[in-house]
Order: C-alpha cells, then structure tokens, then sequence
C-alpha cells in the first residue's frame, strides 16, 4: 500500500512538474512574441511637422598672421527644449546641441581650438579628414575636463561633407548620443566651378539624423532587449530638430544627408518615390550624377543628393525598412523593419530656377588598387576585429607612406556592422564579389556589412609618417566600437617600423 501511495505520488510530482515547465516554456514564448511584435517602429503619417528645420550656423573662424584660419569650439554641457516647455540634459560644441559647420578650403592651413568645458575627458576627431595622426582626435589624443588642445593641418584633399565626433575609448556611444556633432565642408576649386547648388542654408542644406528617445529630462541610452547593435531611438530628429518642414524656394536643392545615429541605419527615400541625383559620397563628388530613389547610410555614412521640387507639391523624406538580407529576428530588433517620416519639404507657388545638373562632374582621387604592394584581410565579429579586441598599447600593423593596399573586409557573425578607416578615402572594388553600385562607386571613408557581407578595398597612405601614433579602423555601429570592435596602425617610412603608443591615450 505504501509503494502504491509512494509511486501516485511521485507521479504526481511528474505531472505538476512537467506542467510546470510548460507553462513556464509558454510564458517565456508568450513574452518573446510580444517583445517582436511590439519592437518594430513606425511614425509614418503620424507626424506633425510644426517647427522649421534649423541651419548649424557657420562657425566663426580668423585668419592669422601666418595665413592659418582658426576656429574656435567648445565642448560643453546644455539644456534643450526639444519638446515645448520640457527641456533636455544636452552637450555640445559652442552651444547646448550639436555644434557650428566649419568650413575650409583646399590648400588652407587650419587650425580648431578646443576647449573642453565638459566633466568628463573627451575628444574631437574629424571623421574623414586626411591629417596627421597626432591631429586625429581619437583616443590617443583626449582632452582633460578644463583643458584645451590645437590641432593643426593643411587641408589637402577634394571638395567634401565631413564631420567631427568625440572618440574616447569606451565611452563613443555616450558622447556622439548627448550631441556632440557637427559638419565640416571642404571646398575645391573643381568643385566651385561646378553648376551645383551652393547657398548653404538655401539650396545646399546639411542634414544631420539622428535617432532619439527621451526619459525625463534626460536622452534615453539605454538598450532595448535583444538590441545587439546597440541605442536605438524611437524618434528621429534632424539638425537637433524632431520632426522639422523646411519651406522650397528653388527648383534644385542639394541635401548633405549624415547619419549620426550610433547604430541605426537608415535608408532614405521620399514618400512619393521621387527619383534623385546622387552627385556625392563621403569623401567628395562621383564621376557624374547618379539616378536614385533610395540610399542607405549606416552610422557615419554621408550623401550628398540633388532634389528637383515642384511648385507647391510638398514631399517628405523617409526612412524605409533595411533591405540587407537580415534574417526575420536580426531584421526586427536592429531597426530593419522601422519607418521614420524624418522630415518635409514645403515646395512654394513659384520656385526660382536653378541650372541643370551637369553630366560629369570630378574624377574622384582614389586609387584603382592596379599599384597594390600588400593586402590584408578584416573578419569582423562583435566586440573584435580579427578575433582580438581593441588594445590602445598594441599597434596591429604598419603601411608606408606612399604605399597602396587592399583590404577583404568580411562581416563573419550574424549582426550588421560597418567599417571604417581613418585619414584615408578608399575606392570599393567589390562589394559581395560583384563590381559596386553606384552609391559606392566614390570616395569612402565608411561602408555597410550585412552579415556574411564583403568588400574589397583600395587604399592609398599619403602620410606623414608617424610609427609612434596611430590611426584607428573600427565598427562604426558606436557600442560595437566601444565593446572592442576597432584596431590601430601608424604610417612609416619605407623600412620603418611601428613603434609603441602611450597606453591610455595622454
């Protein structure tokens, strides 16, 4: 009788047990489904655009004695009213958010003084620049809380929509969030003589998108569950502005879209479909205008387009969902199957008329790779590059100054991740073993990886020579950088060899 009572029992115990786990397999399964359905976001037609699109001020710069034209920036912390009447913990450069539009020159020597204002150490990189490494502003080159750094060079490369960022080790994402950007524009003589728009803040107009979400007075930074490519919003702003119109007088305006999101990226388009002329990526002009109606920018990505308006027909540029061969779970919680209305283009009555675009427009100063003298290969995987994490003492490598390369970049995990190089613009040989699409076919600084994606890159290292500071290469979906994802390498002399940086960057 015992046994019997004993054996119903634990039979029993089997059943409640069993029960048990399946009702708790059921909740976790339940819980999974709801986060998927409710992780995707969309603000399509549910946008009211009730504020005009602010214009970055053009930095105030001086010339000295020596013919060095000088700006000055400050780092600093804010409050901004995003929202009417609710005001924002912010940083950035001479103002709360963001920071002026520096611009200079081919041929000028320039110089930024830098004051950090901040209670946090920090820097200012200026993202696709060729300079020296010593003027790089990455994390070898911080800027202690009330102290100041003068960086120096000689601009010497093409017509071009750059920008500047912090980049201390560890802590990007955070920075570049609080808003610490701003453009920097290049001009050229080529490009002046060119029949582009060029007013800026008229008809040549910087647009600055980023992704947002607010707590409180504070910019959320949190990341969402499952959200491996690191902070996305669910707002969009543009120029620190949310959801901004910007009123049309001409018939052609050029747009110098930048995504300074930290991870998402986004793939512009206009709600009614409407083609538009891709006349500029990172690093400067195409070869000729390219016919588009959609571009994808990862995070750091620029383009430069020409939009034709039509007499009071107004449009709005979108961001559409990611077409990146993403399986259905990477797809919804990396941002790929978000929508965003970003912004509207109210079109006037009558329009001024601008000149036809020409056909040709520069021959884009990137090597071919034909004088290639080594290649190098990039697997990149979360928090590493080639299976190693970001160590500020090691250098990775060493190129010669003068020398041309190619790199075989492949992203070899499941994630999107995109790669960039500092002081150099490459050329795209091939993008997946195929020649590459238009939208890559100019000068680039940065370039998307879908997962199992490649690119084979031409490289050209101009100098100056440093072994003893280096340039980075990194992922630059920000946490992925922050996590590890980035190396070093420094330019030497023909014969030369790499030397040993500071550890931490002071």
């Amino acid at each position: 009788m015992f046994r019997r009572i004993r054996g119903a029992t634990a039979r029993r115990l089997i059943v409640v047990a069993a029960s048990t786990t399946l009702v708790g397999a059921l909740a976790v399964l339940v819980g999974v489904v709801v986060v998927y359905q409710r992780a995707d976001v969309t603000t399509v037609g549910a946008v009211e655009f009730t504020d005009e699109l602010p214009i970055p001020p053009l930095a105030d710069s001086r010339v000295d004695a020596d013919g060095t034209r000088v700006f000055d920036l400050q780092m600093r912390a804010g409050r901004t009213e995003f929202r009417p009447g609710q005001f924002t913990e912010t940083w950035g450069f001479n103002g709360d958010y963001l920071g002026p539009t520096l611009r200079a020159s081919r041929g000028e020597k320039v110089r930024v003084q830098v004051h950090n204002a901040l209670p946090e150490a920090s820097t200012v990189h200026w993202h696709g620049m060729h300079v020296p490494a010593a003027m790089d502003g990455g994390p070898h080159q911080m800027v202690e809380p009330g102290s100041d750094w003068a960086p120096q060079w000689t601009i010497d490369q093409p017509a071009a929509t750059l920008w500047y960022h912090p980049h201390p080790h560890g802590a990007t994402e955070s920075h570049v969030r609080r808003g610490l950007a701003g453009v920097f524009l290049l001009d050229d003589p080529a490009a002046d003589a060119l029949a582009l728009p060029r007013t800026y803040g008229v008809d040549d107009l910087p647009i600055i998108v980023q992704d947002v979400k607010f707590r409180g007075d504070q910019l959320d930074g949190a990341h969402a569950m499952f959200r491996d490519v690191g902070f996305l919003g669910d707002q969009t702003m543009v120029n620190g502005a949310l959801a901004p119109f910007r009123p049309v007088d001409d018939e052609l305006v050029r747009l110098r879209l930048l995504n300074a999101s930290t991870a998402r990226t986004y793939t512009f388009g206009f709600s009614d479909d409407r083609a538009f002329a891709l006349i500029g990526t990172d690093g400067g002009l195409l070869e000729r205008p390219a016919e588009l109606n959609r571009i994808r920018l990862s995070p750091g990505e620029r383009a430069e387009v020409v939009v034709r308006f039509e007499p009071g027909a107004a449009t709005t540029l979108r961001s559409y969902p990611l077409d990146a061969g993403l399986d259905f779970w990477t797809q919804r919680f990396s941002g790929g199957d978000d929508t965003f209305d970003i912004m509207q283009f109210r079109p006037a009555e009558v329009l001024r008329p601008s000149p036809a675009l020409p056909a040709t427009l520069v021959r884009p100063e990137i090597p071919d790779g034909s004088a290639a003298t080594a290649e190098r290969e990039f697997d990149l995987s979360f928090g590493s590059i080639n299976g190693q994490q970001m160590a500020m003492d090691r250098v990775d490598f060493a190129v010669t100054r003068g020398s041309t390369e190619i790199w075989t970049v492949r992203n070899v995990d499941g994630m999107p991740h995109n790669f960039h190089v500092h002081d150099v613009q490459f050329r795209v040989l091939e993008r997946d073993g195929s020649p590459p699409p238009p939208e890559l076919s100019g000068p680039k600084d940065t370039v998307f990886l879908p997962r199992g994606g490649s690119v084979r890159l031409a490289l050209r290292f101009d100098g100056p020579a440093d072994p003893q500071t280096p340039y980075m290469y990194h992922c630059h979906l920000l946490w992925h950088e922050d996590m590890g994802m980035m190396g070093q390498f420094v330019v030497v002399e023909p014969g030369g060899a790499a030397g040993k940086p500071p550890a931490h960057g002071h």
